[in-house]
């Protein structure tokens, strides 16, 4: 980001709303998947992480969970024994 980066801008959103009440979803992407940068992200206020390449099924599960829903990630036929 030109001005300011990710992690400080969610710590300015997260702040601001702490006046107005509302809260707006914040997913992080990132290409600097180190150890470590989930925790960042979600220490800075972000509801969720994808680091990239993005997965859609990652993306729309993180997405999910931020919005209160379930994971959007199907799941395996369990066996019939």
């Amino acid at each position: 980001m030109p001005i300011m980066g990710g992690l400080e801008t969610t710590r300015r959103i997260r702040q601001k709303e702490t006046s107005t009440g509302n809260h707006l979803v914040i997913i992080g992407l990132t290409a600097h998947a180190i150890k470590g940068d989930r925790e960042r992200c979600l220490a800075a206020g972000m509801d969720g992480y994808v680091s990239k390449p993005i997965r859609p099924a990652e993306l729309s599960a993180q997405i999910a969970i931020a919005l209160g829903g379930v994971s959007t990630e199907p799941t395996p036929p369990t066996s019939s024994r």
